[in-house]
């Protein structure tokens, strides 16, 4: 996935929901703050996206632009309406998310996407292989920081054993690298 196809989503999304500003999370929301991220970071062809003031609409986005519909099968991507609540995202994520927003690009509207550190943190809540390695890459390119990503892994809204067991992959991670 490139930007432009991140700006794009971001059109769509919100021409379908009506809505002017949707927040962006999954992993291509890393191309809000990194619009050249390595290819490897980049690989999918899915943007998370929810309506950020009518959160209702995450159906009619997933209908239109969705996995299979006539978007994806016209431009090679789809984007997922889904809700934002079902990431577990460390606290103050929404106040630390950044803006994507240009005249022509995003005709105006917003694109609200995850901040590096709170995506590597929700992809870590996740645990999945490709999780790991997404912030592995995060890590060795020195796209985040393990002590910033520490701390927002404290904030994820889980047990105490899980973030403990994070924050040591984390930090056994950085200490490899």
């Amino acid at each position: 996935m490139t930007r432009e196809q991140l700006e794009h989503a971001i059109r769509a999304a919100c021409a379908v929901s009506n809505d002017s500003e949707v927040w962006v999370f999954g992993s291509q929301a890393i191309l809000g703050e990194y619009p050249d991220a390595p290819e490897n970071l980049r690989a999918s062809i899915e943007v998370d996206v929810q309506p950020k003031n009518r959160p209702d609409a995450v159906d009619a986005i997933d209908g239109a632009l969705g996995e299979l519909s006539q978007f994806h099968h016209t431009h090679g991507f789809y984007v997922h309406g889904t809700p934002i609540k079902d990431a577990i995202l460390p606290q103050g994520w929404d106040q630390r998310a950044k803006p994507i927003n240009h005249r022509i690009s995003t005709r105006g509207n917003t694109g609200w996407y995850v901040e590096a550190h709170d995506l590597a943190a929700s992809k870590l809540a996740a645990y999945r292989e490709k999780d790991r390695d997404f912030v592995r890459v995060l890590l060795t390119e020195g796209m985040i920081d393990a002590q910033i990503l520490k701390e927002r892994v404290r904030l994820l809204k889980t047990d105490k054993d899980r973030r403990d067991r994070l924050i040591q992959w984390v930090q056994s991670t950085a200490e490899e690298l």
